[in-house]
């Protein structure tokens, strides 16, 4: 039997049920004039379990990507004035701002193609030759022997972590109750500052002049990236393919058979009576996606929903990149911070983007989306605006600009993580990683590639007023988000991803 669908693509109505069927029947493949049919109840029973160690365990081997890249933006950020003062390197400013921006324009280009492959050939098969591409790369920036040389392992290092993104946000999105996907993703999102935490530290111990040289401390910062993503690569061997993209690409089989494992894993036991009650949906079975029926859905079916998640990920990535990326620069060079001091004043930063997920992330799925993404979005921008006009004026101290950063940011990693929750759950399963992809994509070129680069030049002026237009127009942004959120953003809350937006290959 089909599961019969009563919405249009922007108006996230939920399906109607149909009961009746037995578990075995959960994967039932069909032959008929337009091919090879799926009947199944595989979208349902993943979101009918309750959350247990196997959540748990996808969550830290999966999530673990944010950490990385929180490790690795960090280091960037509290390396500058190491990589000024290398022997071999003697960045400036500007190079220190060019080779930021190299990082995000890999990331960007690394997005679009593990996107597209990773609804091509899978999620399994992506998460581990991003994380592989990673570790290649960063380890090789430790080994940097010149400007030229540091941009390019910064950029290939980026292209891992891009890719990453994609794969690693569709598995968990597939894979998590409906119930628990909005704190869940927030909360992974969140986690990016743990390792700005562990770069924070890494840099405290490593610049200290005691320790390293000017020369070695910076190159061994790298070198933990690489380590704990070797640890990483062991934690995700178990993890299992997406089922649910697994009954659409063709392996009905496998996506049941993984299923039943994990209803076994959770709950102890087969869950044949219950699998009778939930709802199964007809979908024809299909190699990929064309680019054009990918191109159509998003940019014509998903029109509005485009342009919300595109607003909200360029305003966040500007607004981010832009500050983090320069927070060290302002530390050494408005408040005479010196390089190796500066991890101090980043793990308060890392704290408060911490605690603003950690705290306010169930909200996302209690008060709703809309609510809460308008608020935060609000919120950040209108205290970065006070902020860096005390900044401008000369009101703050290192320790009080400090404070200041972390209580905006308490607001604007939410905010941030839910343009991330917004575009993997907004659209049809068959482009979940290349939409990903996509909005990352334009997002961070337009608003991170950019940010770092700019605020660069702003920082080399060494004029506060110069500075300060630079935190307006992310202010600006950010305001600018919340409206458009607050106009159009999806009530995706507690719904199951086929309810937000049904699968191409549906059938009525």
């Amino acid at each position: 039997m089909a599961l019969r669908h009563a919405f249009a693509p922007d108006d996230g109505a939920a399906a109607v049920p149909q009961s009746g069927t037995s578990a075995a029947e959960s994967a039932t493949v069909q032959s008929g004039d337009d091919g090879r049919v799926i009947v199944t109840n595989i979208p349902a029973r993943l979101d009918d379990l309750r959350w247990s160690g196997f959540h748990t365990r996808v969550v830290l081997a999966l999530g673990i990507t944010w950490v990385l890249d929180g490790l690795e933006v960090t280091l960037a950020g509290a390396l500058s004035e190491a990589l000024k003062a290398s022997p071999s390197l003697h960045f400036s400013n500007l190079d220190v701002g060019l080779a930021n921006s190299a990082y995000l324009a890999g990331a960007v280009l690394g997005a679009l193609g593990f996107g597209w492959l990773t609804d091509r050939i899978g999620r399994r098969k992506l998460f581990f030759i991003t994380l592989a591409l990673y570790l290649t790369a960063t380890a090789a920036t430790a080994l940097s022997w010149s400007v030229a040389s540091y941009a390019l392992f910064r950029f290939l290092t980026g292209a891992g972590i891009g890719g990453e993104y994609t794969a690693i946000n569709s598995t968990i999105q597939e894979l998590v109750p409906a119930r628990y996907r909005g704190w869940t993703d927030l909360l992974i999102n969140g986690s990016f500052w743990l390792g700005a935490a562990i770069g924070a530290g890494s840099a405290i111990v490593l610049l200290d002049p005691a320790i390293t040289g000017p020369d070695l401390g910076w190159r061994l910062a790298y070198g933990t990236g690489a380590c704990l993503g070797l640890i990483v690569l062991v934690m995700r061997m178990w993890i299992p393919e997406s089922p649910r993209w697994l009954m659409i690409h063709g392996h009905p089989d496998e996506a049941h058979r993984i299923v039943v494992e994990i209803e076994r894993d959770v709950t102890g036991h087969d869950r044949e009576q219950r699998a009778k009650e939930l709802p199964k949906m007809k979908l024809r079975m299909r190699g990929h996606t064309p680019l054009g029926e990918v191109a159509r859905t998003l940019f014509v079916a998903y029109r509005q929903r485009a342009l919300v998640g595109l607003t909200l990920m360029v305003a966040q990535a500007f607004f981010y990149n832009a500050i983090f990326f320069t927070f060290a620069l302002v530390l050494t060079d408005f408040y005479g911070i010196e390089p190796d001091r500066v991890g101090w004043y980043i793990l308060p930063f890392a704290a408060g983007n911490v605690l603003g997920p950690l705290l306010l992330g169930r909200l996302f799925d209690t008060l709703g989306r809309r609510t809460m993404i308008t608020f935060t979005y609000g919120v950040s921008g209108i205290l970065l605006a006070l902020t860096g006009y005390l900044f401008s004026i000369g009101a703050l101290s290192a320790q009080t600009q400090t404070a200041a950063w972390m209580v905006i940011f308490f607001f604007a990693s939410p905010a941030a993580s839910a343009a991330y929750l917004t575009v993997s759950e907004n659209f049809p399963l068959e482009v979940r990683a290349l939409a990903i992809a996509f909005f990352y994509a334009i997002g961070t070129g337009i608003g991170g590639v950019a940010g770092p680069a700019l605020f660069g030049a702003l920082l080399d002026s060494g004029s506060r007023i110069a500075v300060f237009g630079g935190y307006l127009f992310g202010a600006l942004l950010m305001v600018v988000a919340a409206a458009v959120a607050f106009r159009y953003a999806v009530a995706a809350e507690r719904k199951s991803l086929e309810s937000v937006a049904r699968p191409l290959a549906v059938m009525e």
